[in-house]
């Protein structure tokens, strides 16, 4: 069993900097493949960036490319996503995910959701 805890949302004005962050429970975080997904109003949920429980392999969804980071720290049970250059398309509620394996990118391969997190950008 994992928990997932979003934290790091909030108001951004357009080019601005957020860093979302994700807590996990369990000490086998570092076998989790973990992603980052997004739901805007209105919207299905969508992929944004996934990353491999080594950390070795990532993956963005185009429109974020050049401008997201996903990372991790094993040690930490946290994976964190870097999100420069904010646009306001890029509001929505970002949702952490965890799944036992090595690496997953689509939704229904998630078994754990964390709560998500409110990122709107704004002027």
């Amino acid at each position: 069993q994992v928990q997932l805890v979003e934290s790091g949302g909030g108001l951004v004005h357009p080019g601005g900097s957020l860093r979302l962050s994700c807590a996990a429970s369990g000490r086998t975080f570092s076998i989790y493949a973990m992603g980052w997904f997004r739901q805007a109003p209105g919207k299905e949920r969508e992929f944004v960036a996934a990353i491999s429980w080594s950390g070795r392999r990532t993956d963005y969804v185009d429109s974020v490319k050049g401008r997201f980071t996903i990372s991790r720290d094993n040690a930490k049970n946290t994976v964190d996503l870097q999100m420069n250059s904010l646009k306001p398309e890029d509001t929505a509620v970002y949702y952490c995910a965890a799944d036992r394996a090595d690496y997953r990118s689509r939704p229904y391969e998630f078994e754990y959701w964390g709560q998500g997190t409110q990122v709107i950008v704004s002027s």
